[in-house]
């Protein structure tokens, strides 16, 4: 039973690490810098991201962006997320706990390497008017979608899976707005009235085609071990339920009924994000890293410092 355990817990922590066998470096480098960071532990950044709903947020963030044919092309034709998905989950945990827990110069790096890496992500689609557009994937437009995509979706999950957020839903959209000025997203919104306000501004661009089915599907049935299939479908049916219902409409998913009855998705998720925690540990390694560089600072006890 104990080696049963002890598999399981490497396997789950192989998922978010691309499958290595020891902490990250980069994780463990969080600990070095000359500052606080954009945000402290007592913001709502903190909390979303030192939480375990971004495990489900990240699916229900995929599922949006999706929708995009810039993003979605960008995806296709640039991706491997098919053949090797844990490197590019773990590339994108890496940049969110960079920039979450890491000091200012460490986030910047980060998002610096990002959009270096976005040059070279480059076509053409066509758009729902029928035009064909060239595209980058830094392209003020792309950016602002995949900004506007992650940050309702993070918050939208923890707002159903999480705990009370410091400061309300309005301070995690101001506090992710730096992240989205550090990527070059133009005007980013600070309250949750602005991020919808923008979405909106987006609905006529969106479509589900067949590339988007094909990533749903594969959303749906990822290459898991046997060990967290079970978990996944329910982490899966939690996302779709947290999705607005436009989004989910466009994507032919529907939250899990039993005749006309919903199904409780959410307290099952709830179950399995404890299990992941108790997996995972209480406090990540990016966190720790983080609150070790703020003790060497003398920053603890000092609000946003």
């Amino acid at each position: 039973m104990e080696n049963l355990v002890a598999r399981w817990r490497r396997e789950l922590r192989g998922t978010f690490s691309a499958n290595s066998p020891t902490i990250p470096q980069w994780e463990l480098d969080l600990e070095k810098g000359d500052d606080g960071g954009y945000f402290a532990p007592d913001s709502a950044a903190w909390a979303v991201h030192g939480s375990m709903t971004p495990v489900v947020a990240g699916i229900h963030s995929l599922l949006v962006q999706s929708l995009h044919p810039g993003a979605m092309a960008g995806v296709h034709d640039h991706s491997d997320y098919a053949s090797d998905p844990l490197s590019r989950l773990a590339g994108t945990i890496r940049w969110i706990f960079t920039v979450t827990f890491g000091d200012t110069a460490a986030a910047q790096a980060a998002s610096t390497k990002v959009l270096r890496i976005h040059t070279h992500i480059a076509g053409r689609y066509t758009a729902n008017s029928g035009e064909e557009i060239d595209y980058t994937a830094n392209d003020p437009d792309l950016l602002c979608w995949v900004h506007l995509a992650f940050t309702e979706a993070f918050l939208a999950t923890h707002l159903a899976l999480g705990r009370p957020l410091p400061g309300g839903p309005d301070a995690y959209v101001a506090d992710w707005a730096v992240a989205g000025r550090l990527m070059g997203v133009p005007d980013p919104p600070l309250t949750v009235r602005q991020l919808h306000t923008q979405l909106e501004a987006f609905r006529a661009e969106l479509r589900c085609d067949q590339r988007v089915r094909d990533t749903v599907q594969f959303l749906k049935h990822p290459p898991l071990p046997r060990s967290q299939q079970l978990g996944y479908k329910v982490l899966f049916a939690a996302a779709v339920s947290t999705l607005d219902p436009h989004y989910r409409e466009l994507l032919g998913l529907y939250a899990p009924r039993l005749g006309p009855v919903p199904l409780p998705v959410r307290w099952a998720a709830k179950a399995v994000l404890g299990v992941v925690h108790l997996g995972l540990g209480k406090t990540g390694p990016s966190e720790q890293a983080a609150r070790a560089r703020r003790r060497r600072l003398g920053l603890d006890g000092v609000p946003g410092g």
